[in-house]
């Protein structure tokens, strides 16, 4: 493997890349191990780093604890998320002593019926706004983002500056296959969500979410019938 120079080259309050490091750095990347690039993350960008998993599976969270022993993984709790989700949360943090901490939407954000006619509208309190939140005062966010996720995730890099939310985007994980997911969670004994076994292939909320109805596409399964495949996160 070609040796990586991960060595932060500027701190402080400017923390969005230039064009040239960011190109510098997803080259060097693309041949960089997950951890090497969470570690990086973690010393550039410190404690106004932020990690997000839906926990669909554990490995972005095993890979950021084992990274960088004591770090906070949020998940966005849109209050329709399933209850196998938020348990398996909690389990997989007791297994490896991880912690995890729920983002809520905005206190006058209660159950309702918009997901029946409006998903984007739902998504967008549900989903949007609490990680804005989370975001809100930090410099970098780690997602578990893989370009073999759907087509319009197939060219997204390791490294971008998100403009709309002002930080620095890091997919650690983004030229992952599914092969390397399954091949991680078998030699660390990761435990799976529930629902895999019943046939979901993407878990998000209970509402807008079935086993995928196109087998070649894992997230086939979300907002079935409607033209998105995306909440807005990644957007």
């Amino acid at each position: 493997m070609t040796s990586v120079d991960l060595t932060p080259t500027h701190s402080g309050d400017d923390h969005l890349l230039d064009r040239e490091e960011l190109n510098r750095r997803n080259i060097e990347f693309e041949s960089a191990t997950p951890t090497e690039i969470i570690r990086w993350a973690a010393d550039r960008f410190g404690d106004r780093l932020v990690v997000t998993s839906s926990f669909g599976d554990a490995v972005l969270a095993h890979l950021a604890w084992q990274a960088v022993p004591g770090i906070e993984v949020v998940l966005i709790d849109t209050t329709y998320l399933f209850a196998e989700t938020l348990w398996f949360a909690d389990h997989a943090a007791e297994l490896f002593s991880g912690r995890v901490r729920i983002q809520r939407p905005a206190e006058d954000v209660t159950p309702d019926n918009q997901w029946l006619d409006d998903t984007v509208g739902c998504c967008a309190r549900r989903k949007v706004a609490p990680l804005a939140e989370a975001l809100q005062g930090n410099a970098a966010w780690i997602t578990g983002l893989r370009r073999d996720d759907s087509l319009r995730r197939a060219t997204a890099p390791i490294l971008s500056n998100d403009l709309l939310r002002g930080v620095v985007k890091v997919n650690p994980i983004a030229n992952w296959t599914e092969a390397d997911v399954d091949s991680y969670t078998i030699e660390h004994c990761l435990p799976v969500h529930p629902m895999t076994g019943r046939g979901y292939t993407s878990i998000g909320c209970w509402p807008c979410t079935i086993p995928p109805r196109d087998e070649s596409d894992a997230r086939s399964g979300r907002w079935a019938g409607q033209n998105r495949t995306e909440c807005g996160l990644h957007d």
